[in-house]
């Protein structure tokens, strides 16, 4: 159905929807300069029509029912929108991001591009072991300016439906339950969630859809 006879329907029955009420607390990993700290080279220019050319990272927290807490890192293709990789942890330490990373090198390694991945200035991307990384893997570096989320707009808007969609106004959940939630929307924010800026296709359907009319 059209999304404007949705809103003719909603505004006409005075309906809201108030999962969008509630802002997300943001979480920081910022520590100062502890490393590396890069220039940012998209400058808000997150548009591309070219897979696996730009790409961006972040980390965020939940707390769960059992006084754990659940943290998430992905790498998302600002091509599609589509999340390449991710982990979840109950640690926000150096591996929890590295494995997402590494796994996402593995599919751009055989891009027509280079690859650029942007994120913040979390301490885990200033680390010697995340530049090293990408140093050997001929992918350049780019960060966020010091406190400007919008700086990396493309990865807290998913952050954003995440948590408005399958966290807010939930019942609480454990770290398991949680975890399989998060896994389960990540799953179907790929392969079915539809977007108008993809001609109304989700990422994984735009994705297969202009490689078959590239080919």
């Amino acid at each position: 159905m059209n999304h404007k006879k949705v809103q003719r329907i909603m505004r006409k029955l005075g309906l809201k929807g108030n999962k969008f009420t509630r802002k997300s607390r943001r979480y920081s990993s910022y520590q100062g300069n502890v490393g590396t700290v890069v220039k940012n080279r998209l400058h808000r220019r997150f548009k591309t029509t070219i897979p696996c050319q730009k790409l961006t990272t972040d980390s965020t927290e939940f707390k769960c029912s059992d006084s754990l807490k659940l943290y998430l890192s992905q790498v998302m293709d600002m091509y599609n929108g589509e999340i390449l990789s991710y982990g979840i942890s109950m640690r926000p330490t150096l591996d929890f991001v590295m494995k997402p990373l590494e796994e996402a090198l593995e599919i751009v390694k055989n891009a027509r591009y280079r690859t650029t991945i942007h994120s913040d200035q979390g301490w885990h991307y200033q680390h010697g072991k995340w530049v090293a990384t990408l140093k050997k893997h001929k992918v350049y570096q780019s960060m966020s300016r010091k406190g400007n989320c919008l700086d990396n707009a493309p990865m807290e808007n998913f952050f954003g439906l995440l948590k408005q969609e399958m966290y807010y106004g939930e019942p609480p959940r454990t770290y398991e339950e949680l975890k399989r939630a998060i896994e389960a929307y990540i799953e179907y924010y790929n392969n079915k969630r539809i977007s108008q800026k993809l001609a109304g296709m989700s990422p994984v359907q735009y994705r297969l859809h202009t490689s078959q009319l590239a080919a």
